[in-house]
């Protein structure tokens, strides 16, 4: 491990550090190395530094969809969320890095005259994961503004691929598939009035802010839509807003969204799987989890 610190220290590395700064949860156990790249010629380094010692390597960006477990995470994390947010204008086109929050990038498409990233300003991910899920709201998603992902393999190779050959399906993508991480974006919007652009994304946050636990510890909607439903109104019918598992709840704001009160990963895990328990025995739906679930449980004393 002494030799390992001393590799991955002309990248400021953090040791031993605490994933619960760094999710929106505030959960998660330590990550043996963590790191924040400027850019994807790091990233490209980093993987080389990582695989010289056998170290695994797992890539995130604000933590806003992810529970890390409170074994925490071996190896190394990379995090894109801090130094990788640049963000250009090309004509009718925004090309942003992957640690450019998606309210970020609609803000400038606003102040730009761009529209069709309305539906982003209030989704509290990165562009790098908004490509690996293919987030959306009200109406929209990522495959109706992306026309261009830029990545890089854990070998090294650079990868770029179109709207196609991304594969963009409900809160899926090619990302996971073929293994890269995305180092940048290209969205090709239409022109629009500002102020209606505005307009549309205040209308936007107003609805969130109504509707959804925005001031208690969450990593957004916990399940995925199951098809011919909606999973928030399913663990609704099943009596379980309020339902808790030590410090974990099902909101009392919006059944979809399950929140953190505590320190425990292990009690929100726990009440994820109560959920799917209860709403499969009672409507015989089984809901599939939309955060990403990662890291180790937490070895008995």
């Amino acid at each position: 491990m002494g030799e390992t610190a001393i590799m991955f220290e002309s990248f400021n590395a953090l040791m031993n550090e605490p994933m619960s700064r760094h999710t929106t949860l505030k959960l998660g156990g330590p990550a043996d190395y963590l790191v924040f790249p400027r850019s994807a010629e790091e990233i490209r380094a980093l993987f080389a530094e990582a695989g010289a010692y056998n170290l695994p390597v797992t890539v995130i960006g604000h933590g806003s969809n992810l529970l890390v477990l409170d074994g925490g995470i071996r190896g190394l994390v990379i995090s894109v969320s801090k130094n990788m947010r640049q963000i250009r204008r090309e004509g009718d086109r925004l090309i942003a890095q992957a640690g450019a929050m998606l309210g970020s990038v609609a803000a400038e498409a606003a102040e730009a005259g761009l529209a069709g990233l309305e539906f982003a300003s209030g989704i509290p991910g990165t562009v790098g994961g908004a490509m690996t899920m293919n987030a959306g709201a009200y109406g929209g998603e990522m495959a109706q503004v992306v026309t261009r992902v830029n990545g890089i393999t854990p070998d090294g190779k650079p990868v770029t691929l179109s709207n196609e050959e991304m594969q963009f399906g409900y809160r899926t993508s090619a990302v996971g598939r073929i293994n890269f991480v995305v180092t940048e974006v290209v969205f090709t919007l239409t022109p629009g009035e500002p102020e209606e652009i505005r307009a549309r994304m205040a209308e936007l946050n107003a609805q969130r802010a109504e509707k959804q636990p925005l001031d208690q510890p969450s990593a957004g909607s916990t399940f995925k839509r199951p098809e011919g439903y909606f999973a928030a109104a399913l663990i609704d019918q099943c009596g379980l807003k309020g339902y808790a598992v030590g410090g974990a709840q099902v909101s009392m704001k919006h059944a979809g969204f399950l929140i953190n009160n505590g320190e425990s990963s292990k009690d929100f895990l726990e009440l994820m799987e109560k959920v799917q328990q209860i709403v499969e025995e009672r409507v015989g739906v089984k809901l599939e989890p939309e955060i990403r679930i990662i890291g180790e449980m937490e070895k008995e004393a």
